[in-house]
């Protein structure tokens, strides 16, 4: 069911609210995912400071799905966005690599470790910013504490700026990621505590490929070990059980050696089930607060 649409007064309230943001900004290197919140994030910065003045970096990493890396150049290519990319090689660090519970504090703190010290060495005065929003205010996101450590930036969420206002500005400005699903990076396919390489991410790359290139936009592919476990929207049961054998095969040839649908269907951090309260707790205790 797609989220009721916000009403016309909001999103223009919202518009202003960033205009007025990014007239405080001197410079903003954007952390840029390719998804529809960064998106927006290096669009308007782009829009408010002009080319010069707006970078888009994304981190190259073994985690982002190439195609995913592909869209965002092609969006910044479009959109006369200075795109740069970082290679972060979190997976060198065995804290990231071991998979904890709050892994992406170490993904987090490594892209703004450095971008922080890239833009350190270009004597830039530019403010990292983030595409974090006011929806993200009590989830669970590891990532704020790294980012709240580096002194990090978030337009959206500083200007009470939630995600259906998002999608409704990103179209009104023909933004073709305004509907794109969320994708997080593929280490969120593997358990916590089940180490995260190379092999595996190849693994979930190629059969959520097969998810995506055959109608399958909404979708994930768990990591068991040897056992792949395929989430999608309940009502594409049907559909994919029609297409099932061929993925079954697919991921036979990548390595799996079992493969199932699980019948709860997609659930976004579904895999955070296994966390403790006090995990959650102290997580979310670890973010910023939302804006007055």
């Amino acid at each position: 069911m797609r989220e009721p649409l916000p009403a016309a007064s909001d999103v223009a309230e919202a518009a202003r609210r960033l205009d007025r943001w990014f007239q405080d900004c001197p410079a903003a290197a954007v952390a840029f995912s390719g998804g529809v919140d960064s998106a927006l994030v290096a669009f308007w910065a782009r829009r408010c400071l002009g080319r010069d003045r707006a970078t888009a970096w994304t981190a190259d990493s073994p985690s982002l799905k190439r195609q995913d890396l592909a869209s965002a150049r092609e969006f910044c290519r479009q959109h006369d966005i200075v795109m740069r990319e970082l290679l972060t090689a979190e997976l060198d660090n065995p804290n990231y690599a071991s998979n904890p519970f709050n892994r992406c504090y170490f993904c987090k703190s490594t892209l703004y470790e450095t971008l922080g010290r890239t833009l350190a060495e270009a004597a830039s005065k530019a403010w990292i910013c983030s595409g974090a929003n006011l929806d993200d205010q009590g989830d669970y996101r590891p990532g704020l504490q790294a980012a709240a450590e580096s002194e990090v930036r978030h337009p959206l969420l500083e200007c009470g700026i939630g995600k259906t206002v998002i999608r409704a500005l990103a179209q009104q400005h023909g933004l073709a990621v305004w509907d794109k699903p969320a994708s997080p990076c593929m280490s969120s396919r593997i358990p916590y505590g089940e180490p995260v390489t190379l092999e595996k991410l190849a693994q979930i790359e190629s059969a959520e490929s097969w998810l995506q290139q055959n109608g399958f936009p909404i979708g994930r592919v768990r990591h068991f070990g040897l056992r792949a476990v395929i989430e999608v929207p309940p009502d594409r049961f049907e559909d994919l059980a029609a297409r099932l054998p061929e993925l079954h095969a697919l991921c036979l040839r990548l390595g799996f050696e079992s493969v199932s649908v699980d019948p709860e269907g997609f659930k976004s951090g579904k895999l955070n089930q296994a966390l403790t309260n006090g995990q959650l707790q102290a997580v979310v205790a670890s973010q910023p607060p939302p804006p007055p």
